[in-house]
């Protein structure tokens, strides 16, 4: 069963300005010390930050918040398994809601998907419930 859903579209040209004017207090704020590796060995640096960004606004729409009620950013990371698949870490807050939203007998299952076509950057975060054997 599908407990949430999100979608963000983020512009990369504004996340430039924003590294540009911020550095390393915003990276620091909102990105994870592994997406901040990530974004820093690609060559399309504002654009990979802007797609974990979007990734982080969609995740925090399907856990029904968006971002308030204690929801950290840091609570909600992107990774890539080695295919480049991207996947969702939550820790903290999100992962307290997210525990809090799952029905009893069932694990929850985050599934995340981003796209850019510069100067968009898109994600689309789907929260499944599937029942436990």
């Amino acid at each position: 069963m599908i407990l949430g859903i999100g979608s963000d579209l983020a512009n990369i040209d504004r996340i430039a300005g924003v590294l540009a004017r911020h550095g390393d207090r915003f990276r620091n704020r909102v990105f994870t010390p592994t997406e901040q590796a990530k974004a820093g060995s690609r060559a399309d640096v504002a654009g990979t930050y802007a797609k974990r960004w979007a990734a982080k606004e969609a995740c925090s729409k399907a856990l029904g918040t968006g971002l308030r009620m204690g929801i950290s950013w840091k609570d909600m990371a992107v990774t890539n398994l080695p295919t480049g698949q991207p996947v969702m870490h939550l820790t903290g807050w999100a992962a307290d809601r997210l525990a809090q939203m799952t029905p009893a007998g069932h694990e929850a299952i985050v599934h995340v998907t981003l796209t850019d076509d510069h100067p968009w950057a898109q994600a689309f975060v789907v929260i499944e419930a599937r029942a436990l054997p």
